[in-house]
């Protein structure tokens, strides 16, 4: 994989071509991420994974940035 992608990108990639990891990632999803990458996802962030079909989608409407703390202590930038 290429070193640009991102996280995200990554497990998306590795969900596609790896059936075992798609169903881990759909049942405990830090799991499947300390796993596959050796990531640590904290404790207190917490991960649910969905998957869309040809007739459910998903959008996600991320954090607003400007609730986000600007001080690096968010636990949410160390596995992004």
């Amino acid at each position: 994989m290429a070193a640009e992608q991102t996280l995200q990108e990554q497990i998306i990639q590795k969900a596609w071509e790896d059936a075992e990891f798609k169903k881990q990632l759909l049942a405990d999803p830090k799991a499947a991420v300390k796993e596959a990458f050796g990531i640590d996802i904290p404790d207190s962030i917490e991960v649910e994974v969905v998957e869309e079909t040809a007739n459910k989608y998903y959008f996600v409407l991320p954090q607003n940035p400007s609730d986000i703390s600007n001080d690096g202590d968010s636990d949410g930038a160390a596995w992004q």
